[in-house]
């Protein structure tokens, strides 16, 4: 309520005769307002509020007042009006008021690094009705130590530019002034969230992604977006590129020998691998450093110095046949000087070169001199190609298929020409032996000046060295007779097991386009619509296929560019960069058991059929995983390890000799070839053992190391051999423990039956289920059992086994005459008074019966030891199990003997 003032407008009243005024009429509607008369004489009056007046609610009042005499008479008749007079009231103002803001809180956002001129305005009202109390003067900001200002219209600004990392959000409190110095009621909240400056880029990309091996593909982008700033995009391209190229030859790729690659792409027999993994069949490679860090992937490098050459004999193509040569090649910036990849040249004298393929100024280069022919005519000679991946010092796959004069090459899958084919002559008939050779050419220096280094002896006839060394990574080098046509095979060599991936949905298949380069490290989007360009971008995925992948980092890159409507305000993208983890597989620990020490006769071992010597052998392969198990109480989780048992494929097993090497000349290791060659596995023997190799499952490997025999004619002077056996996956990368085999020879003493039960053996048709019946009695549990002593062991083991029954027997008589002698005691004591007890004592008692029970006992003794001895030449029972029968047959007979000999004794006393 307001305090008021009444402002009255001044009246005369002109006074009748009667000369008195009796009061004062208002008129108007609700008017607050009554007159009173104060002096009737003189017209003096007054106008008051009937009730108190709220400014708020009506700042002024107007109405008319008209004042009346007291008329004649004492009842006032004839009463006299006067004109009527306008009142005009204002009402002042009190300030009761306090300001209010119009919003409860007010909120704002803004970019980081940008000084506002207002960021927002606040407002607050005032409800009193003066112009003085109702205006808010002044805003002020409560909170401390803040970079932002406001003025008395309500506008806030910032004082420094913001920093996102420095903060996110400001709260501010505010409050209000009115011009009476009235503080607002409430002071209201402010928030202002700091936004980074908008950058164009990709968002909710993870920068690691961890693959787990044997889950299928992952994916790469799952919350991935575009932030655009508001900007009008018209088109969008992105490129995703997997960096593999530390990863092997380029990427994950199995790590099989090339020519075990090559049979599980398809390709025909015939293949030679030049570079194969150092060992006692190849050992060419031996001094070459190789590279061993890629997951057991063999490279080798060569430095410009060294060279190697291949042994006669294992390349026998002519190159009158069509032949492909394939090789993994990495290789720099080179010299002017030619670096030589393969070469086939003249041993002495004449230096010539039949075919060679080398490097030189970045270009591959093929040289293929053809031979002698009756037409003198230029012929194809050298092929050039011009190709960047010589150079690029990446590892590039390369296949040339040679069908003179017709010369074609793929480089990582790709065709190409050459540039460039020059002629020569043929070579001149000569009889000169020919060198093949890996990372440089072989050449007789005779006379000639020359600064390379001499890597072997000088020949006869002059100084051979080397020329022409590679400076690079060579892997896979392979001759094969026959051109390589088929696509699909050479794809397969070079397809990486790793790479992008992306399942189209169906409602943007079409709106985007998507396209893969050949080894799916990379691929390229296109297209106009974002939202559809995104799903693609969320169903891109990576996918490793093999079985135990290289673990380590994949680098991932994506690379976008956009179109706008207006050029010059285009945004730009930047690329995203990331990594995809590869874990650790779980390694697979491959495990062989069987049998591991046995014997068998000598005719066995002498037979054709020879001796099986891993007839109950078993591969199994197994990983071992933590699980997390439930513990007693929720809360808890703890882990175990199990074990758990996998199937996978083995690329090698090596059975080597344990002791003197294999004399040829009467003993061997065989296995049945046409078992070897139905499962594609291959077989090399030589005098320290055998290899089988090939890619092959574990059950087919158990077959056919089930069917490797050992055979020796001349067992008189043998007694045992050992051997070993290792398997390997991945070139080596998984192998297996040494499980290792002692086979021993019994020697029979009679060489007629020896002869007669050989003779008697069954066929070694099946050569399993024949070992296993051999082994039907005679597998010992433990290495006391199975341990075959010789036969100088043998003699001392018997002696002492003689003289412990001997000496048993011996107690046993002791306390059987002892207690027969307590008997006769007994007996003599009762003698006087019991006489008639001695014709019936001597009437009961007939030795002669005891011993024809014995005797006959003695009988099926020795039946029982007769087949017993039968049943060791039918089984081949070691020489030590016999020798034990023969010496239980000896402690029991030594029993009866004595037992018939007290027996007597004891009748002859009763007498």
């Amino acid at each position: 309520v307001c305090l008021f003032s009444l402002l009255v407008e001044s009246f005369e009243v002109t006074f009748t005769k009667e000369g008195e005024i009796c009061g004062f009429r208002i008129h108007g509607q609700n008017v607050p307002f009554e007159a009173v008369v104060l002096d009737k004489s003189t017209g003096e009056g007054v106008i008051r509020a009937k009730d108190k007046l709220d400014c708020e609610l009506q700042k002024e009042h107007t109405f008319t007042i008209q004042a009346y005499d007291c008329g004649e008479g004492p009842d006032g008749s004839n009463m006299k009006k006067s004109h009527k007079a306008t009142v005009h009231i204002q009402v002042n103002d009190v300030n009761e008021y306090s300001p209010v803001f119009k919003e409860k809180s007010y909120k704002a956002t803004v970019i980081e690094g940008k000084k506002y001129d207002s960021i927002l305005k606040v407002e607050a009202v005032d409800a009193d009705c003066s112009f003085q109390f109702s205006q808010i003067c002044s805003y002020e900001i409560v909170t401390p130590d803040v970079p932002f200002t406001i003025d008395k219209d309500g506008n806030i600004k910032n004082t420094e530019k913001l920093n996102y990392s420095k903060e996110h959000l400001y709260k501010l409190t505010l409050t209000a002034y009115d011009c009476g110095k009235n503080r607002a009621s409430e002071d209201v909240l402010v928030k202002i969230n700091i936004k980074p400056t908008c950058k164009p880029s990709w968002q909710g990309f993870n920068k690691r992604i961890e693959y787990e091996p044997g889950t299928g593909s992952l994916a790469l982008f799952p919350s991935m977006h575009l932030e655009t700033c508001e900007e009008p995009i018209t088109s969008i391209q992105a490129s995703i590129m997997l960096e593999t190229n530390h990863i092997g030859k380029g990427c994950d790729r199995d790590t099989y020998s090339e020519k075990s690659l090559h049979k599980l792409c398809g390709a025909s027999a015939g293949t030679v691998e030049l570079l194969p993994a150092p060992g006692n069949s190849a050992n060419w490679t031996v001094g070459l450093p190789t590279d061993n860090g890629h997951d057991s992937d063999q490279v080798f490098e060569f430095n410009g110095t060294q060279a190697i050459k291949v042994p006669e004999g294992v390349v026998s193509t002519t190159l009158k046949e069509p032949f492909t040569i394939s090789v993994w090649m990495r290789h720099g910036p080179g010299g002017r000087e030619k670096e030589t990849i393969l070469c086939n040249s003249d041993k002495t004298e004449m230096n010539r070169h039949h075919y060679s393929l080398y490097v030189h100024n970045c270009r591959l280069v093929l040289l293929l001199r053809q031979e002698p022919t009756e037409s003198e005519n230029y012929k194809p000679a050298e092929f050039h190609w011009k190709l960047d991946q010589v150079c690029d010092k990446e590892w590039h796959h390369y296949v040339l298929n040679i069908e003179f004069p017709a010369v074609t090459l793929f480089v990582d899958g790709a065709t190409f020409e050459p540039f460039l084919v020059t002629e020569d002559y043929p070579l001149h008939a000569s009889k000169i032996e020919t060198q093949l050779t890996i990372g440089g050419c072989w050449q007789d220096l005779s006379g000639h000046a020359n600064d390379t280094e001499t890597l072997s002896e000088p020949l006869t006839g002059g100084s051979a060295r080397m020329t022409q060394y590679f400076r690079g990574n060579l892997a896979g080098l392979m001759i094969r007779s026959g051109k390589l046509e088929n696509k699909k095979v050479i794809d397969c060599l070079y397809t990486c097991k790793e790479g992008l991936d992306v399942q189209l949905p169906e409602e943007v298949a079409s709106a985007v386009k998507v396209e893969f380069n050949p080894n799916q490290s990379s691929l390229s989007l296109e297209g106009d619509d974002i939202e559809s360009f995104e799903k693609v971008m969320q169903h891109i995925s990576y996918l490793n296929s093999r079985q135990f992948p290289t673990p380590g980092i994949r680098h991932l890159r994506v690379s976008t560019t956009v179109k706008c409507f207006n050029e010059e305000t285009c945004i730009s993208v930047p690329d995203s960069e990331g990594y995809v983890m590869v874990l650790q597989p779980e390694e697979p620990k491959i495990s062989l058991s069987g049998i591991d020490h046995f014997a068998r006769g000598a005719a066995e071992f002498e037979s054709t059929e020879g001796v099986t010597l891993f007839p109950e052998l078993r591969i199994v392969s197994t990983i071992t995983r933590e699980v997390e198990v439930e513990a007693e109480t929720e809360a808890e989780v703890q882990e175990t390890v199990v074990s758990e048992e996998i199937m996978h494929n083995l690329d090698t097993c090596e059975v080597t000799v344990v002791g003197d090497e294999l004399n040829g000349d009467h003993e061997s290791l065989e296995v049945d070839l046409a078992q070897i060659q139905q499962r594609a596995l291959e077989m090399s023997s030589s005098n320290v053992g055998m290899v089988i190799t090939g890619v092959n499952t574990m059950v087919n490997y158990e077959q056919v190391l089930h069917l490797i025999r050992y055979r020796n004619w001349h067992t008189e002077a043998l007694f045992d051999r050992k051997f070993k056996l290792v398997c390997s996956e991945l070139n080596g990368r998984y192998i297996s423990n040494e499980f290792k085999v002692e086979v021993n020879v019994i020697h029979t003493a009679n060489p007629m039956d020896h002869a007669n039960n050989a003779m008697v053996q069954p066929q070694f048709i099946n050569q399993v289920q024949h070992a296993s019946m051999d082994l039907s009695g005679h597998n010992l549990a433990n290495t006391h059992q199975a341990s075959v002593v010789p036969s100088a062991a043998t003699v001392v083991i018997v002696v002492c086994v003689s003289f412990l029954v001997f000496m048993i027997i011996l107690g046993v008589f002791r306390i059987r005459a002892a207690h027969q002698h307590t008997m006769r005691d007994q007996e003599n004591g009762k003698e006087n008074e019991m006489d008639w007890d001695d014709s019936a004592l001597t009437i009961t008692v007939n030795p002669m019966e005891t011993y024809e029970d014995q005797h006959s006992s003695e009988e099926e003794g020795d039946e029982e030891e007769e087949e017993s001895e039968d049943g060791e030449e039918e089984d081949d029972i070691t020489s030590a199990e016999s020798d034990s029968s023969e010496d239980e047959g000896g402690e029991q007979e030594d029993q009866q003997g004595s037992t018939r000999q007290q027996q007597l004794e004891w009748d002859d006393s009763t007498y």
